[in-house]
């Protein structure tokens, strides 16, 4: 299958992608949400580095705005392909007692941060947020806005579940503050989600996502998931055509990682009812045409927005930012992180909580922050960072503005890899000239690939069998 199209702003006009291409760089590689990937965390980074590094933002960061993770790791029921950090249990009452400390952390925050540092992005992840009721949610919120100014222009984003929300709970997330929902739709063919444990007929998410559209939401996100037991050509198509047919603003397109060794959840999956990589690829293809087709605005790395939607605005005004929660319309910030396993940045360092709950409740009774490992970033983290980031936001570096930021010499210091970029740009993927590096349209569909040249762990390390795949 080979994807064309027409003439036209964002669409890619160089040559057609087709299934060997795609079949060609289908190799494993980071997501990059951030470099160093979170693999290569350690333990030597302790609390009191962390620590150090809210003091050094409370010093001379206080007007950069702040980026807020929270992760709510609960789920009613256990979807066999999640690779989540995620506790199952019909036990709501568990709830109140994780809120009451996600609030003790919040104020061991205070006691570095300060009060009333501006936060311009807030996400909601899990899990299943809404696991929590909307009492609990109203009052984290609360919390929140207590110790921190939220922005008015400011992006407060939720995961949804569908099967935990009718129309009623998501009119009051948008009462409390959120003003974007993403849901995790997966597939909506029956039999594939009967394979995953996870069933959410389409005419009950038709029905919440028309309400949702009267509900002031500025963006509504839609997670989909290619490669996941039983899954054809056929029936994804239908899945597609369901899915355009409600027009989300967002979309983010994932290939299935079948790991049964690393993620139990996995091994409920039957070895045999996993697509073929043929048939993956098929699918990804017929994915991109038809979002394409549909008016959506390829992104980069597996998000498709619409022309109007903040995201794709971002992209064309070359204003994209990447972070942990994949891409972001807000300025490049720190991002403080609160519960189990969520994971932040302060400055020039990463931290990750510790993923078991009975260590985090221990840490915050003993007044610790749970953290468990992280990285200080080396200058050479630091400079191959902004070169990622740039490459996978902007699609373009300019050599002279990393030069006068780093004080190096661009093509010496990176003399390597220029000369695996070659390779690239013999396939139009990058056009190289004296003054920098840019992305073609057709490269776009490409990026993670172009990105991981810089990654100079990836250089030393060819075991990347951890990774998901670049498509």
């Amino acid at each position: 299958m080979d994807i064309t199209f027409e003439n036209k702003p964002n669409d890619l006009t160089s040559s057609p992608i087709s299934e060997s291409l795609l079949q060609k760089f289908d190799v494993s590689g980071p997501r990059y949400t951030s470099y160093p990937t979170a693999d290569r965390f350690v333990e030597a980074f302790t609390e009191t580095a962390y620590k150090e590094a809210l003091e050094q933002r409370r010093v001379r960061s206080i007007n950069q705005p702040l980026s807020i993770y929270a992760h709510i790791p609960f789920c009613e029921s256990l979807c066999f392909y999640c690779a989540c950090n995620k506790i199952v249990t019909k036990h709501h009452e568990r709830s109140r007692e994780y809120l009451n400390y996600l609030k003790k952390e919040i104020d061991l925050h205070l006691d570095y941060l300060g009060q009333k540092q501006v936060v311009n992005q807030l996400h909601l992840g899990g899990g299943s947020p809404t696991f929590f009721s909307d009492e609990e949610i109203q009052e984290l919120f609360n919390k929140l806005k207590e110790v921190f100014v939220l922005s008015p222009q400011g992006e407060y984003s939720i995961e949804v579940d569908p099967r935990t929300v009718d129309e009623k709970r998501l009119k009051k997330l948008r009462e409390i503050g959120f003003n974007r929902l993403s849901f995790g739709i997966q597939d909506f063919n029956p039999e594939v989600q009967k394979a995953v444990n996870r069933i959410q007929p389409f005419d009950q998410v038709a029905s919440l996502i028309n309400e949702v559209h009267k509900d002031g939401y500025d963006s509504i996100n839609m997670d989909l998931i290619y490669g996941l037991p039983l899954q054809k050509i056929e029936t994804f198509n239908q899945t597609l055509d369901q899915v355009i047919s409600l027009k989300p603003d967002r979309i983010a397109l994932y290939a299935y990682a079948h790991l049964p060794e690393r993620f139990k959840p996995q091994r409920r999956i039957d070895n045999n009812d996993i697509p073929t990589a043929k048939n993956k690829i098929s699918m990804l293809c017929l994915a991109i045409q038809k979002f394409l087709k549909a008016g959506y605005i390829y992104v980069g790395m597996d998000h498709f927005a619409l022309p109007k939607d903040n995201l794709a605005v971002a992209k064309r005004q070359g204003r994209l930012h990447r972070n942990f929660q994949g891409y972001s319309t807000q300025p490049d910030c720190d991002i403080i992180a609160f519960g189990v396993s969520a994971i932040g940045r302060v400055g020039a360092n990463y931290n990750q909580n510790t993923k078991q709950l009975a260590d985090y409740y221990d840490h915050l009774n003993h007044g610790r922050f749970p953290i468990v490992k992280g990285l200080a970033l080396s200058k050479d983290d630091i400079v191959r960072r902004a070169v990622i980031m740039e490459v996978m936001c902007q699609g373009r570096l300019d050599y002279e503005s990393i030069e006068l930021a780093y004080l190096i010499n661009f093509k010496e210091y990176f003399s390597s890899e220029m000369i695996q970029l070659q390779n690239f740009q013999e396939k139009d993927f990058v056009e190289l000239d004296d003054s920098g590096i840019q992305v073609t349209e057709i490269g776009w569909f490409f990026v993670r690939a172009i990105a991981m040249i810089f990654d100079r762990y990836l250089q030393l390390d060819k075991n990347r069998t951890r990774f998901s795949k670049i498509l």
